[in-house]
């Protein structure tokens, strides 16, 4: 009697087991099928270039590879310090503006405000600097940002975001130079940064497949003969080509039509509106890792220069006070 009722609580644990680990993996499927069939305004940047680009966001020709979601062009600043010692801490500031006033189409047409990201590639030796070095004025500046490696082999190319767009107009990134007297790899010298910075959701997912933040565009040429708008948002537009043939094309929620029926309508002819508000820039700098040998070397430099100039000075008034006194004599 023991055995079985054992027996039969060991079959009840392990069905209680496994109802578990299907509900679980159930509601992770379901997640995961929700993230891709309906993404989020936050789940376009910037991480996403990751996946077209493992290697580096920056591409031989010098274009940064957030430009293939975001299509339109905002610009984008960047300030770093001209020139900074080894072992130090300094900010390098990210300005990505918009106007706050205007609202992006959300991944279920609804509206929403922008969010904000950026990629920072520093020189190499260069990094996000350790929470124990940061100043407390910078700390300020960076409450609630969260600093990312592009690759985990790589701690000086960063991304941030996405952030709320109301409140990040400006990312500012603690950056700790590189010291050569322990880093061989790292020398003093002039060395480039590239930043990019978007705002807004981007019009083509990593996938290729565009998002509802796009111009839709009519793949046939042919006369407008329906639109219909659909129960759960977007629409249906008909085509009807030359030959009698119907083409129908499909607007996800967000965009709104700008032809009506009968309207004849050319190949890649604009259908709807252009809901994006957003878009992407890029900009480059530059910083000079300088040895503070070479500006003690310097100012000791200008100091022997002022000081000759001074002794020259008194040199001449001595033999014009001599020059005088012969004359007089």
């Amino acid at each position: 009697m023991k055995k079985l009722f054992r027996f039969e609580t060991l079959r009840r644990l392990t069905r209680a087991i496994a109802r578990g680990f299907l509900v679980a993996a159930t509601a992770i499927a379901f997640f995961l099928a929700g993230d891709f069939a309906l993404p989020q305004s936050a789940a376009a940047y910037p991480f996403w270039a990751q996946q077209t680009a493992p290697e580096t966001p920056r591409e031989a020709t010098g274009r940064i590879v957030c430009a293939n979601c975001h299509l339109g062009a905002k610009p984008t600043d960047v300030e770093v310090p001209q020139s900074v010692l080894p072992d130090t801490v300094f900010k390098a500031v990210v300005k990505v503006p918009y106007d706050t006033s205007v609202q992006q189409v959300l991944g279920d047409g609804s509206k929403g405000g922008l969010n904000v990201g950026a990629v920072l590639m520093l020189p190499e030796g260069f990094k996000i600097a350790p929470e124990d070095r940061i100043p407390e004025e910078i700390k300020e500046e960076t409450e609630g940002m969260y600093y990312q490696q592009y690759r985990e082999d790589q701690d000086n190319v960063i991304i941030v975001g996405p952030l709320p767009g109301e409140e990040y107009q400006e990312l500012v990134f603690p950056v700790l130079s590189p010291d050569p007297a322990t880093d061989k790899t790292a020398h003093f010298g002039k060395y480039a940064v590239h930043v990019g910075g978007n705002r807004g959701r981007g019009q083509v997912y990593p996938t290729g497949q565009p998002s509802n933040n796009i111009v839709y565009k009519a793949t046939a040429a042919g006369s407008i003969t329906d639109i219909q708008e659909l129960e759960y948002g977007g629409y249906e537009v008909t085509i009807q080509t030359v030959d009698g043939s119907e083409v129908v094309e499909s607007i996800a929620a967000g965009a709104q039509p700008i032809v009506s029926i009968g309207d004849s309508v050319e190949v890649a002819q604009p259908l709807t509106t252009n809901p994006n508000v957003g878009g992407f820039g890029q900009a480059d700098g530059e910083i000079v890792l300088q040895s503070s040998a070479r500006i003690t070397g310097l100012l000791g430099f200008f100091v022997l220069i002022i000081l000759t100039q001074i002794f020259l000075v008194l040199k001449k008034k001595q033999v014009e006070k001599v020059q005088a006194a012969e004359m007089n004599f």
